[in-house]
């Protein structure tokens, strides 16, 4: 994979994101947003999905732990909005930092999160009452056509490998989402979920293809008696079409 959070990955990512986040949960939103937070931004591409969805005026506050990022998603931004950039990590996030905010977004970030994290991100936009839109945070749920029979063993390795501790963390993953709404709601937010898969396939085949390696490569190094190679061949060679299962998370605080 061209890298996780690297700027080629996340603009070939871009327009799968922009089509499987759920939109109806905007609906949900308070009113009067004006000001709006974004955790782990990259590119921007939250941004320029939700941006043109919400009333003007508005002003962004870009926030990623890595300057380029913050500069692309700075000079990406549609133009009729103000964008601000604040280089932090997001697991830093204070009830300081939301003075003034109105809602706080992210995008493809609560499952590279440990429960710890997420619990404490939660207390401080509970403290804060800020709502939250947390888009597109997979479940682990896979499905291809046609089938292989190797499937559900890779998906099972490969969701395993999201729950690894790494560098003294253990990622939430798959469970992210659940996770998440379950403290959303314990701290008193009224929390409402949408069914976000990504849709690939030879539509999409650079990024299908770009995924299938990447899923399968964690998948491999998570079990190494799985025979991935061969597995990855055969499903490189006729693209499937692929459901990627993700989940989008709204939390409103009255």
């Amino acid at each position: 994979m061209t890298g996780e959070f690297s700027p080629d990955w996340l603009a070939l990512r871009e327009p799968a994101d922009a089509e499987a986040r759920d939109a109806g949960l905007l609906q949900e939103l308070p009113a009067g947003i004006r000001v709006i937070r974004d955790l782990g931004c990259g590119t921007g591409s939250m941004g320029r999905w939700l941006a043109p969805r919400l009333p003007m005026p508005q002003h962004w506050i870009m926030t990623d732990r890595d300057p380029a990022l913050l500069t692309l998603a700075a000079d990406g931004m549609p133009p009729q909005v103000t964008v601000s950039t604040h280089l932090r990590d997001v697991t830093e996030l204070t009830s300081a930092d939301l003075d003034g905010v109105d809602l706080v977004t992210c995008s493809a970030l609560l499952d590279v999160l440990t429960a710890s994290e997420v619990e404490t991100l939660v207390t401080t936009l509970a403290e804060a009452r800020v709502s939250a839109l947390f888009t597109l945070s997979v479940t682990g749920e896979v499905r291809m056509a046609p089938e292989d029979p190797l499937d559900r063993d890779v998906e099972a390795a490969f969701n395993e490998h999201q729950r690894r501790e790494t560098g003294g963390r253990r990622m939430l993953g798959p469970d992210a989402p659940a996770f998440a709404a379950t403290a959303f709601e314990k701290a008193g937010a009224r929390v409402v979920t949408g069914a976000s898969p990504w849709r690939l396939g030879p539509a999409r085949s650079a990024l299908t293809a770009e995924w299938l390696r990447g899923w399968a490569s964690a998948a491999a190094e998570q079990r190494t008696d799985l025979p991935v190679s061969p597995y990855l061949e055969r499903r490189l060679a006729a693209v499937p079409n692929v459901s990627v299962g993700h989940q989008d998370v709204l939390s409103i605080f009255i």
